[in-house]
C-alpha cells in the first residue's frame, strides 16, 4: 500500500494525511505494510514533502514579501536542492487579512536560490505557487544581481506596480553560478506572463488585487517585458508568452530568463521524491488533496500520481475533503473511486476542523473495501 497524497490545505499537511490514512488502514489490518510518500506539485508544502522523503531541511533568513525578515526553509539531498518560493514570498508570509498586490516582492525567493547555490548543488528544483506577489520575478532577479532602474538611474521600488517606472534593466551582474546549475521551474500552471490568461488577470484577485490593480499590474508587467526585450533581445518576449511565465505572479518569467526549464510540478516532484520505485512495491495507491475538483485535473498532485500509477498498471483511489468531480471524470484521470470526508461528516466546517480523525474513518472504509 502506497499513500502518496498532497496536503488538505488549511487542515492537514501531506505528512499528516499519510499518518492519518495509515492509522485508519491499520485498524482494519493491524500489520499492514504501508509506505508513505507525501507529495506536492511545486506550491506550498513542496519542501516539507522533500524532507519527508529524506532531504535535509535547511533554514536561512530572507526577506518576506513586504521586506520583513523571515526564516525560510529549503531542502538538500546530494547535489539537488528543492526551493519553494512560497517559503519566502508566499501569501502565508503576509499578516492575516493583509494583501499587497502592487508592492509585494519576490526578493526573498532570490535569496533562497542564492542559499541553494551556496550549498554547492548542481540541480535546483524551484517550486512556485501560493505567492503573495505579482512582480514578474523582478525581486528575485534583483537578489541574484540584476538591476532595475528608473529614468534617474535609481532602483525602482519593490513590487509589480513600480515596474511601470522601469527605464533600464541590467542583468550583466547576475550570479555567475546560475550558468553552471540545472534550474527546473516546477509549477502546476502554464499561464503566460500577461494578457487575459496572464498572471495579473487570473491570479491577481486572489492576492487582493482590485480590477484597477489588475489593469495596473498587467500594464506594468507588459512594460517590464518590453524593457527586458531591449536588454536581452527577442527571447525576452518569447519567454513572456511561454507556458509557465505567469506562474506565481510571473516569477516563472524571471526563472525562464535565467535559464530555467519548465516542467509540470508534480512530474518533477515525483522524480525527485523517488515515486517510481515506491510505485513498483505497491499494490494499491492512495492519493488525494483537500478538494478534488476541475483544477485537480490540470496538473495537480493527485492527477499526476494517478497518471503515473495507471501507466504502471496500479489501481488508485483518492481521499479528499470535498469531491466535486463525477465518477466519469475520476475514471478518466485514472482514479477508481474517491472518498471525501463529507461522506462521513456532512458538515463542511467540522470536516475542516476535525479533518484528522474523520480521515482515519475514511481510511478504515478504504481498508474494508480493498483489504478484506
Amino acid at each position: 500500500m502506497l499513500v502518496a497524497a498532497d496536503k488538505f490545505k488549511g487542515s492537514l499537511t501531506a505528512v499528516e494525511v499519510a499518518e492519518r490514512v495509515t492509522a485508519g488502514l491499520r485498524r482494519v489490518v493491524a500489520d499492514l505494510e504501508v509506505e508513505a510518500l507525501p507529495v506536492a506539485d511545486g506550491g506550498d508544502g513542496t519542501v516539507a514533502a522533500a524532507v519527508a522523503a529524506g532531504f535535509e531541511r535547511r533554514e536561512v533568513r530572507v526577506a518576506g514579501p513586504l521586506g520583513q525578515e523571515v526564516t525560510a526553509a529549503f531542502a538538500v539531498r546530494g547535489d539537488t536542492a528543492v526551493v519553494e518560493m512560497a517559503e519566502a514570498s508566499g501569501l502565508q508570509r503576509l499578516p492575516a487579512g493583509v494583501y499587497a498586490p502592487l508592492t509585494a516582492s519576490t526578493y526573498g525567493s532570490g535569496e533562497l536560490l542564492r542559499a541553494a547555490l551556496d550549498a554547492g548543488v548542481r540541480t535546483i528544483v524551484f517550486g512556485v505557487g501560493g505567492s503573495a506577489t505579482t512582480d514578474g520575478g523582478a525581486g528575485m532577479l534583483s537578489a541574484l544581481g540584476a538591476r532595475f532602474l528608473d529614468e534617474d538611474g535609481e532602483p525602482v521600488a519593490p513590487g509589480g506596480g513600480a515596474l511601470a517606472e522601469l527605464a533600464r534593466a541590467d542583468l550583466s551582474e547576475l550570479d555567475p553560478r546560475l550558468a553552471s546549475v540545472e534550474l527546473v521551474l516546477a509549477s502546476d500552471v502554464d499561464n503566460p506572463l500577461t494578457g487575459p490568461k496572464g498572471a495579473p488577470a487570473v491570479y491577481g484577485p486572489q492576492k487582493g488585487a482590485s480590477p484597477d490593480d489588475v489593469e495596473t499590474l498587467d500594464a506594468a508587467l507588459t512594460h517590464y517585458a518590453k524593457v527586458l526585450e531591449t536588454e536581452l533581445g527577442s527571447r525576452a518576449a518569447e519567454y513572456a508568452a511561454a507556458p509557465g511565465a505567469g506562474a506565481a505572479g510571473g516569477i516563472g518569467y524571471g526563472a525562464l530568463l535565467i535559464g530555467a526549464r519548465f516542467r509540470a510540478g508534480i512530474e518533477v516532484m515525483l522524480d525527485v521524491l523517488g515515486f517510481a520505485p515506491a510505485l513498483e512495491r505497491a499494490e494499491l495507491v492512495i492519493t488525494g488533496e483537500g478538494s478534488l475538483d476541475e483544477q485537480t485535473l490540470h496538473g495537480k498532485a493527485p492527477a499526476g500520481v494517478a497518471a503515473a500509477a495507471r501507466a504502471a498498471g496500479k489501481e488508485v483511489v483518492a481521499v479528499c475533503g470535498r469531491l466535486a468531480l463525477p465518477p466519469a471524470a475520476l475514471g478518466r484521470a485514472g482514479i477508481r473511486r474517491a472518498y471525501p470526508l463529507t461522506d462521513v461528516e456532512p458538515d463542511v466546517a467540522t470536516c475542516i476542523s476535525d479533518a484528522g480523525p474523520i480521515l482515519e474513518r475514511v481510511a478504515e472504509q478504504i481498508g474494508r473495501d480493498f483489504l478484506n
